[in-house]
């Protein structure tokens, strides 16, 4: 099944900062996350260099996708972690890996 809108998680090199976002292009999104660390570090993902993706999920509807990110924001950090985990046991970088 294709979708639409996707929540997605990224985090630095180091995997220490957390960023939940939600999109329609996620390539596109990712490639913005990765200029914005490079140049004007005007966003969160930005200053804090977080491109690298962990985790994503689709949705068919833009309403549902920012319901699911609004309630992953509010998770304290170990829960994010267990998704994070339960998706990607690794923490390997998808970058890659969506198109």
């Amino acid at each position: 099944m294709l979708h639409s809108y996707f929540v997605y998680i990224v985090t630095n090199e180091n995997k220490t900062t957390l960023y939940i976002g939600v999109t329609n292009d996620i390539q596109k999104r990712l490639s913005q996350h990765y200029f914005d660390s490079q140049n004007a570090k005007k966003s969160f993902a930005g200053r804090y260099n977080c491109f690298y993706l962990l985790y994503y999920e689709g949705f068919d509807s833009i309403e549902s996708a920012i319901l699911r990110e609004k309630e992953l924001k509010k998770w304290r950090r170990e829960k994010k972690d267990e998704l994070i985990s339960a998706f990607n046991s690794n923490w390997e970088f998808l970058n890659h890996e969506v198109v």
